[in-house]
């Protein structure tokens, strides 16, 4: 894993080393099952509902060949709010792979015309 393939970003929050080293830590799963991850940009955030409640949000984006993975997670403690985002982009990249696998393993029957010629032995 390379930690410029990994983009953190703060929204209405301020990152800490803490939040960052938290992030790196639990995405290192997602690089150990998948090596084709081009980018992978995560984005913490925070919005208030009323002066006595808020919502922690943690986004990730995975930027692979195909179709991109986008997974939010909302709850009250940001760093449940990253465990949860993490294995859900963990299962969206397993369940990529397993249907790559399938679709690979899968034949297909090959219509032949009835009459062929017969080839002497």
């Amino acid at each position: 894993m390379n930690n410029s393939e990994i983009i953190i970003s703060g929204n209405h929050l301020e990152l800490t080393d803490a939040l960052k080293n938290a992030v790196l830590s639990k995405c290192e799963r997602l690089f150990n099952h998948e090596d084709r991850i081009q980018r992978l940009r995560v984005e913490l955030g925070c919005d208030i509902i009323s002066t006595s409640e808020r919502e922690l949000w943690a986004k990730g984006h995975i930027e692979i060949n195909g179709k991109p993975m986008i997974v939010r997670e909302v709850s009250d403690d940001l760093y449940k709010s990253i465990d949860i985002m993490v294995e859900k982009l963990d299962r969206k990249l397993r369940r990529r792979s397993r249907l790559i696998r399938v679709k690979r393993k899968t034949t297909k029957q090959i219509d032949l015309p009835a009459e062929l010629p017969k080839v002497p032995a």
